[in-house]
């Protein structure tokens, strides 16, 4: 009928975005996966306030330079701490748990912020409690997070997820950051406000976004948590560890009686702290050896991208601009969120990019124009050139933080991703905590720019080793046979296609079914070979 074909015409651009850029993807992965990712925006719109006024807050406050980075780097070890126990002890304790345990303490965070001015209860405050002094999301979240989102997709659905997971939130650090820069505005032009006291005002708003990711994680369901079958694999494989392990040769007792009966009647305080470290150990020997050969060479490199994003966060960098060129705080306010916004765009397609480029040479090749920028930063004496090279450095920062995750969860096996991407974490912000206090030394003696010199030098190195490392690797070598993972990946590819029959859309049919006949065959073969895939994109057999 005319009117039908009309209609289709029309919904043919709305249904090619929906299918390639990852949309479908989210729906297919279900309520969960909408929202955590609204949870993470939220939450990083309440840090993109912290990343223009921080800084900023700190130096209406009187205090000095290396106070502002000590600052800094005193809170991100305190996210170390606090990052490595949590997700060491997510799978245990309830992933959803740990997440509203970390809402609790960002609530608390903000509430001392907005209250008090003394140096030493703020950074109690930032240490014990969740606060971005950097602008990214280095607290308990994100490694939950994204142990989740991977949990709860298939290979061929991961990369988008994870792309608007980024996406979403960077979107958030754009709001946030405009919103800041005019309410700063906007209250002292009506209310006559002190600096000082309109700070303090961001900071309840702070509190509020997580109150409000809270009552997010409270709708979370049950398939969030580690599923029966990859826990009764980590016990399996822990047990067959111990009987091996000199170190590790206690009395036998089952695994569901050292957790369940962890408190009795009779139990001291000393069993209760071996207890909790048996619990500890076990977490990091859940990692494998071949898992563990992989990650070293990883988290060398994300250490050193780590230790530049320390000593060049967008707070810092706005402190920066600030010292140079004076301009209004509405204007910092503006740079930073069309900044995030332009990241939250490019963010959107680094899961086609991924697709068609493969993960690494995604990272690595939007990377590089981003470190180039940071090297080259302090050259202009405009203010608008400067600006122009930040625009460059967020437009494409982001583009390689979906594929990085989805990365490491195609080399690790889908029961260490949680312990796998918690150190990630914590080594990653163990890197960037070393940042601040060498900028601030620096910015104490008049050679703040040296800082981004070094930081893109440092961000180059590591996109060349990525590249030379990883581009040949193979990925999805432990999720290819008759797993969960498998199923779900054949039940993806043919909701997919059922969607490209109704479009009339028959030329995805063949790549489609060639994905689905590949999953069938790695599910029945007798020779136990799966399908593989390297870095770059192409598929290679694996025995």
């Amino acid at each position: 009928m005319p009117h039908l074909d009309g209609i289709q015409t029309f919904t043919r651009p709305f249904t090619w975005f929906y299918r390639e850029f990852g949309v479908a993807a989210i729906h297919d992965t279900g309520r969960n996966a909408y929202l955590i990712i609204l949870a993470r925006t939220c939450r990083i719109l309440a840090y993109g306030t912290n990343t223009l006024i921080l800084a900023l807050f700190f130096a209406e406050l009187k205090f000095s330079d290396y106070q502002i980075g000590l600052f800094m780097s005193l809170t991100l070890l305190g996210d170390v701490f606090l990052g490595v126990l949590l997700t060491l002890v997510a799978d245990k304790v309830g992933r959803r748990k740990v997440l509203f345990g970390g809402s609790f303490l960002m609530i608390l965070s903000g509430a001392t912020f907005a209250i008090f001015e003394n140096f030493w209860i703020l950074l109690i405050a930032a240490v014990v409690g969740v606060v971005s002094v950097l602008g990214g999301d280095f607290g308990p979240f994100r490694a939950v997070e994204e142990s989740i989102l991977s949990q709860l997709t298939s290979p061929e659905t991961r990369s988008d997820v994870l792309a608007w997971y980024v996406t979403t939130s960077t979107v958030g650090s754009a709001i946030g950051s405009e919103l800041s820069g005019r309410l700063i505005k906007l209250l002292r032009a009506s209310f006559g406000w002190e600096l000082s006291t309109v700070y303090h005002a961001l900071f309840w708003f702070y509190a509020f976004m997580g109150l409000f990711n809270a009552v997010l994680v409270l709708l979370l369901t049950k398939e969030c948590e580690l599923s029966p079958k990859e826990a009764e694999y980590v016990r399996v494989s822990q047990g067959e560890q111990r009987e091996g392990s000199m170190e590790l040769q206690e009395p036998q007792q089952s695994e569901s009686t050292d957790y369940t009966d962890h408190v009795s009647a009779g139990s001291d305080k000393t069993s209760k702290t071996k207890r909790y470290w048996s619990g500890f150990s076990r977490r990091l020997a859940q990692i494998s050896a071949s898992t563990r050969a992989t990650m070293y060479k990883l988290w060398l490199l994300l250490a050193m991208d780590s230790i530049a994003d320390g000593m060049v966060p967008f707070p810092l960098t706005n402190y920066y601009i600030d010292q140079k060129f004076h301009p209004a705080k509405s204007t910092l306010g503006d740079m930073t969120s069309a900044a995030y916004f332009l990241g939250a765009i490019s963010s959107v397609f680094a899961g086609p990019l991924a697709r068609k480029i493969g993960l690494i040479n995604t990272m690595v090749f939007t990377h590089i124009p981003s470190s180039a920028a940071v090297l080259l930063l302090p050259v202009p004496t405009s203010l608008w050139l400067t600006i122009l090279l930040i625009l460059i450095r967020s437009g494409l920062n982001n583009m390689d933080q979906a594929p990085r995750a989805a990365f490491i969860a195609a080399v690790v096996k889908p029961e260490e991703r949680t312990a796998v991407m918690g150190i990630t974490s914590m080594l990653r912000t163990l890197a960037a905590m070393t940042g601040p206090s060498l900028t601030g030394l620096l910015a104490g003696n008049d050679r703040f720019w040296i800082a981004f010199v070094a930081a893109g030098a440092l961000r180059l190195a590591y996109d060349v080793g990525l590249y030379v490392l990883f581009v040949n690797m193979k990925l999805y070598q432990h999720e290819g046979g008759g797993g969960g993972d498998g199923g779900a990946a054949a039940q993806v590819l043919e909701r997919r296609r059922a969607a490209a029959v109704a479009d009339e859309e028959e030329e995805d049919f063949t790549e489609l079914e060639d994905l689905m006949s590949e999953v069938a065959s790695s599910r029945s073969s007798e020779d136990g070979r799966s399908k593989g895939f390297l870095s770059d994109g192409r598929k290679v057999d694996v025995g």
